[in-house]
């Protein structure tokens, strides 16, 4: 289990690793066969969103490693599973899924086990030619059990007690990810595992060794921010803390498949979110009031970007899932509103005429568009704005 399973060759990471949820496939998307890191303090969402990827994710086989978690989240995941339907075969959500159970209870041996185990059934399935996801969750109970084994083995500990090849293993169980050209006589056949690794550090303190070490090798960091947990925004990903490696090899997925504009979109409303966080330091100075209106507007589109476009129901019958062409066309209304907007404020128009107008209303409601329909009522709201503005 702790040897790789050899391959023919590993192809470049530049097709995307669609999970249906808008902070994750817009601002900070995996490639297929890359990974991530989930960081975290407790109840910020690490399981819940493990299980909406689990759910939703691009991949044809989904195997969950429960390591070292409560036994009721494990109890609760057999239980959940079988009832959920999976959204392309129409059969229970179970039938894809392999779990690996490993609770808190259990010997610290099979702890350190219980992760090597689930990364080589996503081998055997990657090398049939499947597109497989792994959910670690979570790979801080994992190098605790590496301390303690180590501590048995009375070996020379390293930084808080954990042993001083941490980084190694660590950086052994993400390398077997990938997609690759799988190895047997027939037709070339190509596999991915694509790992995305929960990490609960004490107190949410990204400082500690588990959270830097998987920092330095995945390719992913969506960083939890308990903050935005108790505010009940959901999922909540910190957009200022986290950050993707992948964007330079999928962009070109996303401009041929998606819209040609699709990058210069997002980059713009990442601009826009960064600039809120030097305006709200402004604000808590000298007050709203005191801002320019162009800034007032700055403000006001980037509450409707977190709210209307961020923010994500995962029990929610449509808003559960939102394919890239959705996304897209929800994230041009939003910017076409700032760009309108922010046209009407040079030419002398009130904020207060702005804002009343029903055109928000409709952008809040966005996420409520069928998928089916959502294209074509969304390029017309898109218009609306450029003739209401």
């Amino acid at each position: 289990m702790r040897i790789a399973r050899p391959f023919k060759k590993k192809l470049d990471p530049d097709v995307p690793f669609l999970t249906g949820m808008r902070i994750f496939d817009t601002f900070f998307p995996i490639a297929k066969g890359g990974n991530a890191i989930i960081p975290g303090p407790f109840g910020s969402g690490k399981t819940v969103t493990q299980q909406s990827l689990a759910k939703w994710a691009d991949a044809d086989i989904i195997v969950y490693v429960g390591c070292g978690e409560r036994g009721n989240e494990m109890t609760e995941v057999l239980v959940e599973f079988p009832q959920l339907v999976d959204p392309k075969s129409g059969m229970p959500l179970m039938q894809r899924t392999i779990l690996v159970a490993n609770t808190s209870n259990m010997p610290v041996a099979a702890r350190e086990a219980s992760i090597y185990t689930g990364i080589t059934l996503a081998e055997y399935f990657r090398d049939m030619g499947y597109d497989v996801a792994m959910m670690a969750d979570s790979t801080s109970r994992w190098g605790e059990a590496l301390r303690e084994v180590s501590g048995r083995l009375e070996e020379m500990p390293g930084e808080e007690g954990y042993p001083a090849y941490l980084a190694t293993r660590l950086a052994n169980f993400y390398e077997r990810s990938g997609r690759v050209m799988c190895t047997n006589s027939g037709e070339e056949r190509t596999g991915s595992i694509t790992v995305v690794g929960a990490v609960s550090p004490p107190g949410g303190d990204f400082s500690e060794p588990m959270t830097q070490n998987s920092l330095r090798i995945s390719g992913a960091f969506w960083a939890l921010d308990a903050s935005l947990a108790h505010r009940r925004h959901f999922p909540a990903i910190n957009w200022t803390k986290s950050y993707t490696l992948y964007m330079g090899q999928i962009q070109n997925w996303f401009s041929n498949k998606v819209a040609p504009d699709w990058k210069d979109l997002r980059d713009k409303a990442m601009f826009l979110l960064q600039k809120e966080v030097e305006l709200q330091e402004i604000v808590q100075l000298v007050g709203p009031d005191a801002l320019p209106e162009s800034e007032k507007v700055i403000l006001e589109v980037t509450r409707m970007i977190r709210e209307d476009f961020l923010q994500q129901f995962a029990f929610h019958e449509i808003d559960a899932y939102c394919p890239p062409i959705k996304q897209y066309w929800m994230l041009k209304a939003i910017i076409s509103f700032y760009d309108s907007t922010s046209e009407a404020v040079g030419r002398g128009v009130t904020l207060q005429q702005i804002f009343s107008l029903p055109i928000k209303n409709e952008i809040a409601r966005m996420k409520e568009i069928p998928l089916d329909k959502a294209p074509e009522i969304l390029a017309k709201l898109n218009e609306k704005i450029k003739i209401k503005l």
